[in-house]
């Protein structure tokens, strides 16, 4: 494990009776997630990563929310975990995502996917993304993935217009032309979510990072860790076989609570006899990884021992967003301090972690 984030769900309050610093309104919580990413980013702490849900009190629009902590920050690396491609006009996006690189000096990394179960009845629709022949809206994910990742890349995705036409005069007539800012290197940082081993095969076929997801739609009997883990040898292997000429990277997340002072033990001492569950989501029967919660010497020992983590390189921790920004500094420091060392984690001072020329 090189590198260790959080990942917040970025749910919020909708009851303008019950808002305050454990319950925070959209305001608070988009604050919130800026001041705790300043706070990491003074501790080392490699990530800040958002999830990105649409028609549920929870953050629905990253750009802004990661442009602001760009802005606020040196080192840490700003992303998503994930933007749900079934809702986005994918050349807008890849301008936006083009962008807000730039301001961040090279320090995005995009986790995208087909996204999650969602409140609604495919919300897609109501966004103006119509036409999609499966019920979970897969084939328009991958579609505007597709238009996505080639305009990130540089490929034309227009026609430059007659002499005669352009205004103002920029380009061959009928040259392509692709969207811009262009910010190089950026293709490179994109991250497909994917929660089967068939999935993570498209992924690293594709030439993209790989963050797996916070479930896998399989269940054998195996261990989520273990499961998990020959998901990313999988991605591995078909990332080789394509021969794309560079290491890319993997990630995955969990829910961990190191448990240092009596006030950690009270908070999250509950948690320590967790393990994986299985249930039904989307159809398909699936593995929930279990969370781990005790004190740092147990802890290194339970993550050692958990095969996905460490085959890893980044480490997402999944937080309570809501509890606020004091204990999840807390949850992040403990962990900074206590446990991330002793699995290899090297301290962010100098940027994020790049995938690298093979």
């Amino acid at each position: 494990m090189k590198a260790f984030g959080f990942l917040s769900f970025g749910h919020y309050s909708l009851n303008p009776h019950h808002v305050g610093p454990h319950s925070p309104d959209a305001r608070g919580m988009l604050h919130q997630a800026i001041e705790l990413a300043e706070e990491a980013d003074k501790i080392g702490v490699n990530g800040a990563y958002f999830r990105v849900h649409h028609f549920a009190p929870q953050d629905a629009s990253p750009m802004p929310l990661l442009a602001a902590i760009a802005a606020r920050t040196k080192n840490i690396e700003v992303g998503t975990g994930v933007i749900d491609m079934r809702y986005e006009n994918p050349l807008y996006m890849a301008e936006e995502a083009a962008a807000l690189d730039l301001i961040a000096d090279n320090r995005v990394a995009l986790g995208v996917s087909r996204g999650s179960p969602e409140p609604t009845r495919r919300g897609w629709e109501s966004f103006g993304y119509t036409g999609s022949t499966d019920p979970r809206g897969a084939d328009i994910a991958r579609a505007h993935f597709g238009e996505f990742i080639e305009a990130i890349r540089g490929v034309g995705k227009a026609t430059a217009a007659s002499a005669e036409e352009q205004y103002p005069r920029m380009y061959t007539p009928g040259a392509p032309v692709p969207v811009l800012p262009h910010s190089p290197g950026l293709d490179r940082r994109i991250w497909w979510g994917a929660g089967t081993r068939e999935t993570a095969k498209w992924a690293g076929e594709q030439g993209v990072n790989l963050m797996s997801s916070t479930l896998l739609t399989e269940a054998n009997g195996e261990a989520f860790a273990d499961l998990q883990a020959e998901q990313l040898q999988t991605f591995r292997d078909s990332f080789k076989a394509a021969g794309h000429g560079w290491t890319p990277r993997t990630s995955v997340s969990r829910s961990i609570f190191p448990i240092v002072t009596r006030e950690d033990e009270m908070m999250f001492g509950m948690h320590d006899a967790s393990g994986d569950q299985v249930g039904i989501i989307d159809g398909f029967k699936s593995t929930f990884g279990r969370t781990y919660a005790a004190e740092p010497d147990k802890l290194i020992e339970q993550l050692k021992a958990d095969a996905a983590i460490m085959s890893a390189d980044t480490l997402m921790l999944t937080i309570p967003n809501q509890v606020g920004v004091e204990i999840n500094l807390r949850i992040l420091r403990n962990f900074a301090e206590h446990v991330a060392p002793a699995l290899g984690w090297i301290p962010n001072m100098e940027g994020p972690v790049q995938g690298v020329e093979i």
